[in-house]
């Protein structure tokens, strides 16, 4: 027995070293920031204005997004302040992510201060959340607060990449080598949910299925116009939103939250940014988040304990496999098939 667990041991270890490997763990700075232009949203306060700040002590030159001109001002005089080199340029865009279309407007702002350069990063940061007990509210009230998290947490994000997907593999715009870099920002709460949050949960799950879908449609274009798509997900961060969020949250979803570890803006976004860097797809802050990403099944009820829990073990290792082959299959396509510009629309 003590031999077969070691040889057991043996080749989980190296299966892990396999799969790390794969990602890109071993093979240094996966977000180099340095000279780059970075664009980030809902930057004007929180974790947003944090990562712009560390990333402007990096080299990187900033662009921040968000409503508040005022605020947005002393973020980039925050930024210049910090910044590595008194070369490097910062800018920013007052707009409201909520609002329908605005992400082609912010594109096209950034471009035309940059020069036409092409934008190296973006990363959507701008969210909200509104707590409450959604069947104890009226129906205007629960429903008009999930529409309004909606539009900023997943509308305001996805339309974002939309605009800055078309700017980036338009077949004009390659060939480059360096990948461009789309990240978005999600919660530990679109691993596992918290009562509470029926008005929110739901715009971060969505906006996980978003990210994971376009990693598969990029490595479309990968010879020519190479792009990756990362997610973060942070859980309680001492911001102004989460003061904003407390004045409604249920005292149940405190009592639930009520170990959590919690995290200064400075703090979440150093972890973030370590993350990148290190190549993560999903880039959790907190041992709390490793545990949830590893709940492959989530807080969803089993319907057969034993049977389930098994088979979550197994095809935690099956599907390292799969996703090899399905991306080989997308990649194997796009070599054979060309740039996604040339195929035939349907719509």
């Amino acid at each position: 027995m003590p031999g077969t667990l070691a040889l057991t041991s043996a080749g989980l270890v190296g299966a892990s070293l396999v799969a790390a490997s794969s990602m890109g763990l071993f093979s240094g700075n996966q977000m180099p920031v340095d000279g780059k232009t970075v664009l980030i949203t809902g930057a004007s306060e929180g974790m947003g204005r944090s990562a712009a700040r560390l990333l402007a002590a990096q080299g990187a030159n900033v662009i921040v997004v968000a409503r508040n001109v005022d605020r947005l001002k002393e973020t980039v005089a925050e930024i210049k302040a910090a910044a590595k080199s008194s070369t490097q340029r910062f800018h920013f865009v007052s707009a409201d992510v909520a609002v329908e279309n605005y992400a082609s407007a912010v594109i096209r702002d950034a471009l035309a201060w940059n020069g036409d350069k092409p934008i190296d990063i973006v990363w959507c940061v701008a969210g909200m959340s509104t707590p409450m007990l959604w069947a104890e509210e009226t129906q205007d009230v629960a429903v008009g607060a999930s529409r309004r998290n909606m539009d900023v947490n997943y509308w305001g994000a996805a339309e974002m990449a939309h605009a800055i997907l078309r700017e980036w593999l338009r077949p004009e715009a390659g060939p480059y080598k360096e990948p461009r870099h789309l990240i978005f920002t999600a919660s530990v709460l679109a691993l596992y949910p918290v009562a509470g949050y029926a008005t929110y949960t739901p715009t971060k799950w969505a906006l996980r299925g978003l990210a994971d879908t376009l990693t598969q449609e990029v490595m479309l274009y990968e010879k020519t116009n190479p792009v990756r798509v990362s997610m973060v997900f942070p859980g309680t961060i001492l911001s102004p939103g989460f003061e904003r969020e407390t004045k409604t949250k249920p005292d149940v979803t405190i009592h639930l939250e009520k170990d959590d570890p919690q995290f200064t803006p400075d703090e979440v976004a150093s972890k973030a940014i370590k993350g990148l860097q290190r190549g993560d797809h999903f880039v959790t802050v907190s041992m709390l988040g490793d545990v949830m990403r590893w709940s492959v099944l989530g807080g969803a009820p089993r319907n057969n304990w034993i049977l389930d829990t098994i088979g979550a073990w197994i095809m935690s290792f099956i599907m390292f496999f799969i996703l090899l082959w399905f991306h080989g299959e997308i990649k194997g396509w796009g070599k054979k098939n060309g740039h996604p510009a040339t195929y035939k629309k349907k719509i």
